[in-house]
């Protein structure tokens, strides 16, 4: 493993071993900087002299592979797992915002739709944080390596193409729902008229069919087909939307095609943005099996970065997480005894069971089984920002925890490891992980990184 080195005046140089890294800062040539990945600072003038370095991105949705070479062997390699639900924080917002300015009485502003035209090239929120991450990224990697040159894969996929192959001429003007009354209509197609529930247990010969938003349970509402699915009413219950039903975070196989769909989107921006120049994927297959490379991000980086028999370096595992978390106020709901199990249950769970006001679509009555209530529903305001929170690494009896979260007003926290809460006092942050960071793995005791 490499040590990235940085001149007295912040300019990135060629990386060191650690033994080297290890001497210079204990003669006081030199002090540390960061710690994933591990960097260093001179405190003297160096000679400066560098090497041709080209970095390598192979693009996705999902995961980033990157991958740094020069003529003689690898610097850096790895992948990075990128932020995920960026699109139903960004609804939670405007919900918020929208309550937050009827409490203000600001209902008869004026019109603003004339001021909200945009602009050339305006990307998704949620797709230009994507975009965004890949230029951090970039950003990171050129902050500790003299980096000369920027490779990036692009890709453009014809969507219905891959839906129907052998699709010709005006058959591309006609979308999958060509036919169909209503959307409604073409997602009971799909699903064959049946529920798509493996352990539905109605046994009606006629079943009630309903379409159910997947994402429900995150926020997601939109009404693209890949986010539909075909169940009955039985399995279409509130009690099955939430934590402990089925529903709540059920992700069956559909195919979405929104990695396909952000890669035709933002390619050519993002290797303008980047300054580099582009390859193309065929290329980067082609080189892979002539290497006889397995296939993983971080080695489709390496080839496009134009490696070859030079020397491997160990692949870093990153992660991209949320950095704050601006929500200050939680509602913790009433929990009940269920008369018929004895055990503690909420209130959203044992409801009335209305549905709709115009058909008979109810379900059960559960509400008749609410017995003593065990504790009242309360809202709860976090009043102050703590220096620990979740994800950060702090130290605890000589042992190296990561934090799960705060307790009691920031009295204890719970450390990933330990079955209870320990006192604030006892423990010394290491750091705060936030951002692009490498994935913590406890490996030992003095381990920490």
């Amino acid at each position: 493993m490499k040590v990235f080195v940085i001149n007295q005046h912040g300019l990135p140089l060629m990386p060191t071993t650690p033994r080297k890294a290890r001497l210079l800062c204990e003669v006081g040539k030199a002090k540390r900087v960061s710690r994933t990945p591990h960097t260093i600072q001179l405190l003297y003038g160096s000679s400066g002299y560098k090497q041709p370095v080209t970095v390598g991105i192979d693009a996705g949705y999902k995961t980033v592979g990157f991958s740094a070479v020069t003529d003689k062997g690898e610097l850096l390699s790895g992948e990075l797992t990128l932020l995920k639900g960026m699109s139903e924080r960004l609804k939670e917002r405007a919900m918020y915002r929208q309550g937050r300015r009827y409490q203000k009485q600001k209902r008869y502003r004026q019109a603003r739709f004339d001021n909200r035209k945009k602009p050339n090239g305006w990307l998704a929120p949620s797709i230009l944080h994507k975009l965004n991450s890949h230029l951090r990224l970039v950003k990171k990697i050129k902050a500790i390596l003299p980096v000369t040159q920027v490779v990036v894969e692009v890709a453009n996929f014809d969507i219905q193409a891959i839906k129907s192959p052998g699709i010709t001429r005006s058959e591309y003007q006609e979308g999958e729902q060509a036919g169909f009354w209503n959307l409604r209509e073409y997602i009971l197609h799909r699903d064959n008229h049946e529920c798509q529930n493996l352990d539905c247990r109605n046994r009606a010969e006629e079943k009630r069919l309903q379409v159910h938003h997947l994402g429900y349970w995150k926020q997601d509402r939109s009404d693209r087909p890949a986010n539909l699915i075909t169940l009955c009413t039985k399995c279409h219950m509130p009690a099955n939307h939430k934590p402990s039903g089925f529903l709540h975070g059920w992700q069956p196989k559909i195919k979405s095609f929104r990695p396909e769909t952000f890669m035709s989107t933002v390619r050519w921006q993002m290797v303008n943005d980047i300054g580099g120049v582009s390859t193309y994927g065929y290329l980067t297959k082609s080189g892979r099996i002539a290497l006889g490379l397995p296939k993983t991000h971080y080695q489709d980086a390496f080839v496009i970065a134009g490696g070859a028999q030079q020397v491997r370096a160990d692949p870093m595992l990153m992660e991209q997480r949320r950095r704050n978390n601006r929500s200050l106020q939680k509602f913790y709901d009433a929990r009940y005894l269920d008369t018929r199990s004895g055990e503690k249950a909420h209130g959203q769970e044992l409801n009335s069971g209305r549905r709709t006001r115009n058909k008979n679509l109810n379900g059960e009555n559960l509400r008749v089984y609410r017995g003593v209530k065990v504790s009242n529903g309360r809202v709860s305001i976090r009043r102050r920002r703590y220096a620990c929170q979740s994800g950060s690494l702090v130290r605890y009896k000589g042992q190296i925890y990561m934090a799960k979260g705060i307790q009691n007003h920031g009295d204890y926290i719970k450390l990933a490891g330990l079955p209870k809460p320990i006192k604030t006092s006892l423990i010394s942050l290491i750091c705060s992980r936030k951002g692009i960071c490498q994935i913590w793995i406890a490996k030992r005791s003095n381990d920490v990184t």
